[in-house]
């Protein structure tokens, strides 16, 4: 480790908005507060949201992690299980409710505003593009929300030229909330240019933290010399932030999600470092991350402000008379 009293000058541009958004604090809230009032175990379908930190401190608060419903055993049956914020397809509470399970279901309300999007689409007769990452949760959810046939997955520019429509069929599209902002822009370019008649969503798909956190690197990026984004590698929109940051003008730009993974012995010695964190990236990893550059550098902290978020979606009615303790809300915002 190097010596802090070399006092290399170090200028962190801290972004906001960063982290958690307001569908990953209701997720997160979602699973505390069925803690609380029903006691563990509580059951949880898929990663809450893609987050190791998260995902560890509530297995240790009582949560099980399961891929599939089939492993919660017989005899947990009348245990509640969650639903991640990813959203599911419809046959996953089909499924629950063939097996009798009492399920909460914590899909972010922007994912799910997508869901009715595209099934307004095919309820007016429209073939849908979904515009997404394969193999994404969130896809998988979407896609799952209509009758197989009646969508197509558009993952890049070239998708969109080679796409086939079915004949006689108009087309609407719809986008997963955590992609790129600019590169979703060329795939609808792309499609609107060979299909003039192409239906738009009724409000934008991208969510507003996707967009925000893109705005804030965007303004961050130029002329710093390492740019860490806080986040997962199964993060969409944490992967999204590397590439924004890299494309706006950062030297070099890395995916971290602990201090313990900042390669020290190989980012040289930077004087601008960029920061930010993905929507599901609890802020006490960035303090983290701050605190292990104080131990190297003398540091600075400049903010890279774009835009302030007061969103805030409410929990269901069965868990609102619940009660947290500080503690919870530490974890829930992502301090603790």
């Amino acid at each position: 480790m190097s010596n802090p009293v070399e006092n290399k000058r170090l200028t962190v541009r801290l972004c906001g908005p960063r982290g958690f958004c307001a569908g990953v604090d209701r997720a997160i809230q979602i699973v505390v507060l069925a803690l609380k009032k029903y006691g563990a175990p509580v059951y949880v379908r898929h990663e809450i949201v893609h987050n190791r930190y998260v995902v560890e401190g509530l297995q240790e608060r009582g949560a099980v992690f399961i891929e599939e419903l089939h492993e919660i055993p017989d005899e947990h049956r009348e245990r509640p299980v969650v639903f991640s914020a990813h959203g599911v397809p419809k046959s996953v509470p089909a499924d629950a409710e063939e097996r009798n399970l009492f399920y909460l279901d914590a899909t972010c309300p922007l994912v799910s505003k997508v869901h009715k999007q595209a099934m307004r689409h095919q309820r007016l007769g429209r073939h849908v593009l979904l515009v997404g990452h394969a193999g994404h949760p969130e896809v998988i959810g979407t896609m799952g929300q209509l009758p197989e046939g009646t969508v197509s997955l558009i993952e890049t520019v070239e998708d969109a030229d080679r796409f086939s429509p079915p004949d006689g069929v108009e087309l609407g599209y719809v986008t997963q909330t955590t992609l790129s902002v600019e590169d979703t822009a060329y795939i609808i370019r792309a499609l609107e240019k060979r299909f003039p008649n192409l239906q738009a969503p009724a409000a934008e798909s991208i969510c507003y933290a996707t967009t925000n956190r893109q705005e804030a690197v965007k303004e961050a990026a130029p002329g710093s010399d390492l740019f860490l984004i806080v986040g997962a590698p199964n993060s969409s929109n944490s992967r999204r932030l590397v590439e924004v940051a890299k494309r706006a003008g950062a030297k070099r730009a890395l995916l971290v999600q602990r201090a313990s993974e900042i390669p020290w012995e190989d980012i040289g010695s930077p004087s601008v470092l960029g920061l930010s964190a993905g929507a599901s990236a609890p802020e006490i990893i960035v303090d983290e991350i701050i605190d292990a550059f104080r131990e190297r550098y003398d540091v600075r902290v400049d903010l890279a402000v774009t835009a302030e978020e007061r969103e805030n979606f409410p929990v269901m009615r069965p868990l609102r008379d619940v009660e947290l303790t500080r503690s919870d809300m530490a974890f829930v915002n992502g301090m603790g």
